[in-house]
């Protein structure tokens, strides 16, 4: 494998004009990321010593190792100890890459619920419907918060598990992360202070990034957030807000004891700050003592809670709510306007459509035995097969397992491994907002049968010793507190 080194001209190209609203790291990632897409630069080809670019860009150095530690958790670059940063030839691993790599993979790498689960034919006559009792106004812009007959049908639905709202503080929205990022818009400055679980949701991350805000990590213990540091961290420093979920956390699978839900409540209420709960499978119980969420605790009004339906009806609708407290309603009224004036019309009055006429319950019932068949295969697979060889928290429900290597391995390089044995696992570090230990990655059985599931986790199971021994001392540890 030749490798080269970057020229002068690349150095040249690799300069940057700063943008004070954003870090600064994520601006080196996104320029370097993007003349790697563009193969300005080449596939095994070193990128300059960390102290020289800095240098040349006028940064610290710190600023260099938090860029190519992003741009290495994203698979565009490898690191070869004691000789540089190097292109990758295998930038990112999307389906297309996956597909042209190998015939057969078994993904677990993304959170895409199975088609086969899908209530397409329902759905089919729910559009019909609504274009014949609604004619060409279905084609119109929607009113700022959402079609009002769908936003009551949602009051119904919440009042089912344990929230008691109005329909003029529902804001439909394009799925959660445009309800993330609309909070972000109306709430977020430059340089405020945002908590997140540590680990936690990439989409939130970048949503944070994206407006210049502080991230600080709390970590995950068995029983969620840590509540003992949390307490410590508020009385130094006061967070816009804290982003949080409670049921089935993505990637651990965590969820919150009744009593930590009730304490985060209630910390909320004493430092003054809003709680996003970010709800996407609580519908479920699965194993779990309580799965209630925030929202139906919430006597003081700090909890911001978004609905997505992307993983309990179909992903590709990009449909969700919004529950928002009165105190910030207006302004996330205007900063959803000012995205995109309003989600689809016609996908609003659907949806509004089959919650009515339709199997709405029945559906759910079918995804909850759907999920909960897969994560009892899971769990036992993971038990019989991983459980004395790797450290993992057993989530009680869910589509997420979060497992981690012996300290001193890189869970990119058992991602690159495994690839080549037909498997697709997603590295850790990609929920952190600053990774230093990346031996940790998820598991997602949303979109996995259950022989799909017992057949990838044997496979793991059956080529972990033989990653072990060729990865020794592959790569050089820096220690740094796990989420357990």
């Amino acid at each position: 494998m030749n490798k080269t080194t970057s020229s002068g001209d690349d150095m040249e190209k690799m300069r940057l004009d700063f943008d004070e609203k954003e870090h600064k790291y994520i601006q080196v990632y996104k320029n370097i990321k993007k003349l790697i897409l563009e193969k300005q630069l080449k596939k095994h080809e070193k990128l300059p010593p960390i102290r020289k670019y800095a240098q040349q860009i006028g940064v610290n150095n710190s600023t260099i190792v938090k860029a190519y530690e992003l741009l290495e958790s994203e698979g565009y670059v490898y690191k070869i100890l004691g000789s540089g940063t190097y292109v990758s030839e295998l930038n990112r691993f999307d389906e297309n890459t996956v597909l042209e790599h190998r015939e057969k993979v078994i993904g677990f790498h993304q959170g895409n619920p199975s088609s086969d689960i899908f209530p397409v034919e329902d759905f089919k006559k729910a559009i019909d419907m609504a274009l014949k009792k609604e004619g060409a106004s279905i084609f119109n812009y929607s009113e700022g918060l959402g079609y009002n007959n769908l936003r009551k049908k949602l009051c119904d639905y919440m009042k089912g598990i344990g929230i008691e709202s109005h329909p003029d503080r529902i804001q439909i929205i394009s799925g959660a992360q445009q309800g993330i990022d609309t909070i972000c818009k109306s709430m977020v400055n430059y340089g405020d202070i945002v908590f997140v679980e540590e680990p936690t949701y990439n989409g939130a991350l970048e949503a944070f990034r994206n407006k210049g805000s502080k991230i600080i990590g709390i970590p995950m213990l068995h029983d969620g957030i840590d509540i003992g540091i949390l307490k410590l961290k508020l009385e130094k420093i006061r967070p816009k807000l804290i982003y949080v979920m409670p049921n089935f956390q993505n990637p651990t699978g965590i969820s919150y004891s009744s009593k930590k839900k009730l304490q985060l409540l209630e910390l909320a209420r004493e430092y003054d700050f809003y709680i996003i709960e970010d709800d996407f499978i609580s519908d479920f119980k699965f194993e779990s003592e309580d799965n209630t969420t925030l929202r139906s605790h919430d006597k003081y009004d700090k909890v911001i809670y978004i609905k997505s339906f992307s993983k309990i009806l179909m992903p590709g609708l990009r449909i969700g709510f919004m529950e928002v407290p009165l105190e910030i309603l207006n302004r996330v009224i205007w900063a959803k306007y000012s995205s995109d004036i309003s989600t689809s019309s016609l996908v609003q009055r659907a949806l509004y459509y089959y919650m009515k006429y339709f199997k709405w319950d029945a559906n759910l019932q079918t995804i909850e035995n759907a999920y909960t068949e897969r994560f009892a295969a899971a769990k036992e697979a993971i038990d019989g097969m991983l459980g004395d060889r790797l450290d993992y928290v057993m989530p009680k429900g869910g589509i997420n397992f979060f497992l981690g290597l012996p300290k001193g391995y890189s869970a990119a390089d058992f991602r690159d491994y495994m690839l080549e044995h037909g498997v697709l696992i997603m590295p850790g570090s990609y929920f952190y907002d600053n990774p230093m230990d990346d031996r940790f990655f998820r598991i997602n059985i949303a979109s996995t049968g259950i022989e799909e599931i017992k057949e990838g986790i044997g496979t793991i199971a059956e080529r972990l010793d033989d990653f072990l021994e060729k990865y020794k001392n592959h790569i050089h540890f820096r220690n740094n507190e796990i989420f357990f």
